[in-house]
This record gives structure tokens, C-alpha cells and sequence, in this order.
């Protein structure tokens, strides 16, 4: 069990927050972070790994990490941290990134193997792929078999069809050493096929916190579906207007009323639902 209950004050874009936390982790489980920037996410997992001080206590197992009388060094925490720049030694292989943490060849093959990797472990990381260039960085993270792995929106630059591959290697490398895990994410598709438990953090502090879909379905009453997005345009044609929304990666056209035209402001965040709808589900 993870116990975290801490406090930091932010200074934020807007306005000062406090970051107030007060979370329990099971051992095992794969927990993602949500909520808008400034929210305090990175933070929460910056303090966790001991990167950044606060008030509080944290509790891993039996370990205390942080009390009122001590910090434990980031070393000296057994943590996997995987960053979105992916922080690799240019100047290494593929495979010296990984011995580089802990001399432990089997396991740096085995990681290698799972990632499919393996080919590619003499290559500089200036010579690979922005997926490739994660995937190592994930391996490495798992070269101390951590207690606790944190991930901080790592496969936001990936396009889709690489995040849906790391994603499953995620899980994979997840399940097989049984590392606690904790990721930030923005993406509710991400937040779905990964985590067990989504906790959404606004302004510092935890406004939801519950099973994926639970947190994340966007539908109340007798909605059959809700999607959010972001309005970029409305047009008339003829004698209806039309909106023009991005939701997700894609951009849909939806007929409004006039008083809902008048209303609607151009950036505004919507919520667009039906309560009578048949859809037509096809691959593409």
C-alpha cells in the first residue's frame, strides 16, 4: 500500500494554489492521473520520486519516503521514472542505457526482447525512432524492478498507431513485475485500456476519483452518448447553422439552433449529446 498526504504551495499562470493530496494506492495497481495543465499532476509525481520537496507524509509498504523529520533521497527510492523527453545517454547503446542503471545483462536482454528492442541494442539513441527512443527509455526505467513506476504523459508525442503498440507493452511489462504504477495522462482512450483507477486532479486538488469508465463516460439521465470538445466555428447554411467541433483528433459538423448559434462562443468547450441515436460502428 501507497499512502500519500501531502501539501505544496504552487505558484500557477493564474494564481498561487495549494497542492493537497491525500491518497491511498493499492500494491498492483495502475493509476492514472487526470485533470487540466496546472493542475498539479507532474508535481504530485516529481514529489514521489523526491525530485521535489513538500509538507506531509509518504508511506511505500513499509518504508516511510517522507515524514517530518526526513526525505529520503531519489536514489535511495525504488522508483522507474519515464519522461516524456526520454532522457537517454546519446553517447551509449541502446543496451549500455539500460546496464547503465544496474548491471544485469539477462534482464536488460529480457526487457530488450519484450519491447522488441533486441535488434536494435548496439544503435545510439540518436539513430532511433521516437518510439523506439520510448521504448528504451521504458526498459530502463524497469532495470531496477521498482516498486513504483512513473510516467509522466510518455507516449504524447507518438502518433497513434505507435501509442496503441507502447500502450500494450506497457501493460505487458506492468503485469509481469507487478510494479504499482502511476501515469499522467490526457487521454481518455489511454486512461481506459491502461489504467484500473483514474484520479482527476483540479487546482491541487482531487475532484474524482473512481474506475475509468465511472470517471470518464460523459453521459447523465437518458444520454446514450456524450463526447467533449472544442467549438471552432459555426456556419449557416440556408436556414440551419452548423457547428463545427474537434473532439479528440477529429472534427465533426453538428446542426444547432439559432439560440444555441447566438449562445455558442467560438473556443468555447462543449459537450455534445443524443439521447435517440443508432450508430454505425465500422473499422477504417
Amino acid at each position: 500500500m501507497i499512502k500519500i498526504n501531502i501539501n505544496k504551495k504552487l505558484q500557477g499562470s493564474q494564481a498561487d494554489m495549494e497542492l493537497s493530496i491525500n491518497l491511498s494506492i493499492k500494491e498492483g495497481e495502475f493509476l492514472a492521473l487526470s485533470g487540466k495543465s496546472g493542475s498539479g499532476k507532474t508535481t504530485l509525481l516529481r514529489i514521489i520520486a523526491g525530485l521535489e520537496d513538500a509538507n506531509g507524509e509518504l508511506d511505500v509498504g513499509e518504508e516511510s519516503w517522507l515524514n517530518s523529520t526526513m526525505k529520503l533521497s531519489p536514489q535511495k527510492r525504488a522508483i522507474g521514472f519515464v519522461f516524456q523527453d526520454y532522457a537517454l545517454f546519446d553517447n551509449m547503446s541502446v543496451l549500455d542505457n539500460l546496464l547503465y542503471v544496474k548491471k544485469d545483462k539477462e534482464l536488460a536482454e529480457h526487457l530488450l526482447g519484450i519491447t522488441e528492442l533486441s535488434e536494435l541494442k548496439n544503435r545510439l539513441p540518436n539513430t532511433l525512432s521516437g518510439g523506439q527512443k520510448q521504448r528504451v527509455s521504458l526498459c530502463r526505467a524497469m532495470m531496477r524492478r521498482p516498486k513504483l513506476l512513473l510516467m509522466d504523459e510518455p507516449l504524447s508525442a507518438l502518433d497513434p498507431q505507435m501509442r496503441t503498440k507502447l500502450q500494450n507493452e506497457i501493460l505487458t511489462l506492468h503485469r509481469e513485475f507487478n510494479t504499482t504504477t502511476i501515469m499522467v495522462s490526457h487521454d481518455p482512450s489511454e486512461i481506459y485500456r491502461l489504467a484500473s483507477r483514474v484520479v482527476v486532479l483540479e487546482n491541487g486538488k482531487i475532484t474524482n476519483d473512481g474506475k475509468p469508465k465511472d470517471v470518464l463516460l460523459r453521459t447523465s439521465g437518458s444520454q446514450k452518448f456524450s463526447f467533449r470538445g472544442e467549438l471552432l466555428d459555426i456556419k449557416k447554411v440556408d436556414v440551419i447553422f452548423i457547428a463545427i467541433i474537434a473532439i479528440g483528433q477529429q472534427l465533426v459538423e453538428v446542426v444547432v439552433s439559432e439560440h444555441e448559434a447566438q449562445n455558442l462562443k467560438i473556443g468555447d468547450a462543449i459537450d455534445v449529446s443524443t439521447k435517440a441515436f443508432t450508430p454505425i460502428v465500422s473499422a477504417v
